[in-house]
């Protein structure tokens, strides 16, 4: 289990204040935030087909301690990468670049806050902390976005919901940063709630929050260390792979999103899709749309058993017709099904590298991580990394 996991909220805004007056003097006046990590139990890849996605929040998460300056100055320093020192920019120099590292995500939404009416005058300094494992697809990024846009809210006066901070964060991803990303990640960290996971429509965002009991059984995640990066990686052509079928199919039937249709009418007008890639892609989407309809009912009837089926289902999906697992998230995924304990595994989040998210019984754990863990050294050659997390709520000014 991860160190960080285990340690408090308190202690973790007392840790970050005292990094902030190390670097940038007292806090002050100013505060510290908290938003969540997420991750997503099934609906992989279908928020951007306008599918349905069933994701929950996380209790680990990215803390940010800010002062508001007096000028137009904006500093960062992130006490996770301390050697990359002091980031200063200021809030004429709004333009994405590599040389801004990870300061691109807060600025990126600085950015897209002005481009709306929410205008920010005054610069700030921000120190970040956080206990999401660095590059597991546990939304590290999205917490960021959605952590600077309550502290947007909060020192500047603006008064936002949380859908429409989740909606900032996702155009300030897409067009900042240059990911094209669906509304899933940023909608779970600003719209979570503790024991529950979201029930969401990314095509109409309307959203159910249903209660997770799992009784004698914990979510685990296991991290392959092998760090993915979304933007550099497939994922973008995923989507476009996605939109060429659409728009193939648009031809033949009447459908806006890949998420309007049921699983017979893909079958019915799936030769429509020229390109079998394509065809692979929206397949996809399609079905496990259907799936995370089908595994919401079964865990309301609290049919955990049919729930892991279809997360086995959904993974063996993105594998084999998303193309987006790779051998690591393959080999975690196995090894977990060879487990007696293990109710369901699967890939989350977008894959190239991450975590597998598992349900485990209570009573197997230790051997879960054991087996699991000696099959993944032995196949890929170094360790995976194991968490058992609880299902936090939202963002929070501590």
């Amino acid at each position: 289990m991860s160190r960080l996991t285990r340690v408090s909220q308190q202690e973790m805004k007392e840790r970050i204040t005292v990094g902030f007056e190390k670097h940038f003097g007292p806090l002050g006046d100013g505060h510290v935030y908290f938003a969540p990590g997420r991750v997503n139990l099934i609906g992989e890849h279908t928020d951007y087909n306008g599918g349905h996605v069933f994701p929950c929040a996380l209790t680990i998460g990215t803390y940010a301690a800010v002062r508001r300056r007096t000028d137009r100055k904006l500093r960062f320093f992130s006490m996770n990468f301390p050697r990359n020192g002091v980031y200063e920019s200021a809030l004429d120099e709004l333009i994405p670049s590599p040389r801004f590292g990870w300061t691109n995500y807060p600025k990126g939404v600085v950015k897209i806050f002005g481009d709306h009416g929410y205008p920010v005058e005054n610069g700030f300094d921000m120190v970040i902390y956080g206990n999401i494992p660095n590059g597991s697809g546990l939304s590290s990024s999205a917490a960021l976005e959605v952590v600077t846009a309550v502290m947007l809210c909060d020192q500047y006066g603006f008064e936002i919901d949380g859908k429409q901070i989740a909606l900032l964060c996702q155009e300030s991803e897409n067009t900042y940063n240059g990911m094209n990303c669906g509304i899933m990640d940023q909608f779970t960290v600003a719209m979570g709630r503790e024991d529950h996971a979201i029930f969401l429509d990314t095509a109409k965002l309307s959203y159910e929050y249903v209660p997770i009991r799992l009784k004698d059984a914990s979510i685990i995640i296991a991290n392959t260390n092998k760090k993915h990066h979304l933007r550099d990686s497939k994922y973008n052509d995923r989507r476009k792979e996605c939109e060429k079928a659409l728009a193939d199919l648009s031809k033949v039937i009447q459908i806006s999103s890949l998420g309007d249709l049921s699983c017979e009418e893909f079958e019915e007008y799936k030769g429509a899709i020229e390109d079998p890639v394509c065809r692979r892609r929206a397949k996809h989407a399609v079905y496990e749309n259907r799936r995370t309809v089908d595994a919401v009912r079964l865990l309301k009837q609290g049919k955990l058993g049919a729930f892991g089926k279809l997360m086995r289902e959904a993974h063996l999906s993105v594998s084999r017709d998303y193309e987006v697992t790779g051998i690591e998230l393959d080999t975690l995924a196995e090894a977990a099904w060879r487990v007696p304990g293990c109710i369901g595994s699967r890939m989350t989040g977008g894959g190239f590298g991450g975590c597998t998210v598992s349900i485990v019984r209570n009573d197997s754990i230790p051997e879960f991580m054991g087996r699991v863990g000696r099959a993944y050294r032995k196949k890929i050659g170094y360790q995976a990394d194991f968490y058992t997390v609880k299902i936090g709520g939202g963002p929070q000014i501590l």
